[in-house]
């Protein structure tokens, strides 16, 4: 079996394990490998778009519709012709 030193763990988050150990009456090393192997036995999650995570969140509320917002026609593009001799010059000197 193979072995692994955790280094730099937070007091806070060892204290949080020992208690959790004592709860569970086991060692930390055990707890520690049991969070592990319950950790790492879920099916990993795949990379969700941000529409699709979005969506998930808000699902249990349940749907609704939003109203159609009406439209204007589109505007007719402005044409740009040649330039006009008396136009003035908008390019620096």
């Amino acid at each position: 079996m193979a072995s692994i030193t955790i280094r730099n763990l937070d007091d806070s988050l060892k204290s949080r394990l020992r208690v959790q150990a004592a709860v569970h009456g086991r060692s930390m090393e055990d707890e520690a490998r049991d969070i592990l192997r319950s950790s790492l036995n879920q099916e990993p999650q795949g990379p969700k778009h941000l529409g699709t995570a979005i969506n998930a969140l808000f699902k249990p509320f349940g749907g609704f519709d939003l109203p159609e917002v009406p439209r204007e026609p589109m505007r007719e593009p402005p044409t740009i012709g040649p330039r006009s001799p008396s136009a003035p010059n908008s390019s620096p000197s």
